[in-house]
């Protein structure tokens, strides 16, 4: 009997669905929902850990195990192919890499994404961002391929070079991280359309758009990627930033008015809530428990 593998099953989304849509679950509940909408395919943000997880800014402070607490919570109840940024993979050398890819395995994870920024990152769409040498990047990848337990788990590279060194540098880069073993590329920040064509012609393999909001990338649609060659279109934080502007409004409505009832018509009913996670459920096993134990 052959064991389950995340990676074949977000390598058999990507076959199915071309672009492949994958959607930011900042948590457990929102993998679900992200399920119930249709999605094939989920991804956790490094930034989204940050800001929703610990309430801090993405400049390289989260680590492994703060990745990997919100891994575990999304993969023990949804099972999507996960894809996880492990931001520079959480540590100076290559063994910190291999800890990285061989823990994301054992949680569950189908994919994840290296970046060839510093140790001190930041957002990949703000400025003053500062990369690590092309042979360093190489040498990450490799690392992280060498570590694979799990063969059909995706590798993939991200390179942030296009706004420090230029589109044929990171181009360069790309194809030095496939060379090196990475199966996808993630050239991040781009800001034409025609850039991720020439990515694609480029590598010969998946290339990964971020359309994410206020950023550096123009919102494209999936027809307007698709004929740009992308291979997967990934919105990472999209219902994290509404999620939050919701809360804060919700905050401010009951604080300035003394209720909560301006603001229900905006709010996920219980009978809402109880269906999405499958609350009656586990609340029928609970009441045939108990029925067991009153007849004893």
């Amino acid at each position: 009997m052959s064991q389950y593998s995340a990676g074949a099953a977000f390598r058999k989304a990507m076959q199915e669905e071309s672009p492949l849509q994958v959607v930011g679950a900042i948590n457990a509940n929102h993998a679900l929902l992200a399920k119930r909408a249709g999605f094939k395919a989920i991804y956790l943000s490094g930034g989204g850990v940050a800001a929703g997880s610990l309430g801090l800014p993405d400049l390289g402070i989260s680590n492994l195990d703060d990745v990997l607490t919100d891994v575990r919570r999304i993969t023990d109840v949804c099972d999507l192919p996960l894809l996880v940024d492990v931001d520079t993979g959480f540590g100076s050398s290559a063994f910190n890499v291999a800890r990285t890819v061989k823990s994301m395995i054992k949680f569950g994870a189908a994919a994840m994404h290296i970046e060839d920024q510093v140790g001190a990152k930041r957002c990949g769409h703000r400025p003053g961002k500062e990369i690590v040498s092309k042979q360093e990047m190489v040498d990450r990848v490799k690392a992280a391929v060498d570590a694979r337990t799990d063969e059909n788990f995706v590798i993939m590279a991200r390179t942030d070079a296009l706004a420090v060194e230029g589109l044929e540098a990171a181009i360069d880069r790309a194809l030095a991280c496939v060379e090196a073993g990475a199966d996808m590329i993630f050239p991040e920040a781009i800001t034409q359309l025609d850039m991720y064509k020439q990515f694609a012609n480029a590598v010969k393999v998946p290339i990964l758009a971020n359309i994410t909001e206020f950023g550096s990338t123009p919102l494209y649609t999936v027809e307007e990627l698709a004929s740009a060659d992308v291979g997967l279109v990934l919105y990472p934080l999209s219902a994290f930033r509404a999620m939050n502007k919701a809360a804060e409004n919700v905050y401010t409505a009951i604080r300035r008015d003394g209720t909560q009832k301006s603001v229900v018509d905006t709010m996920q009913t219980r009978m809402e809530l109880y269906e999405r996670i499958n609350y009656h459920d586990f609340e029928q096993k609970l009441d045939a428990l108990f029925a067991q134990q009153k007849a004893k």
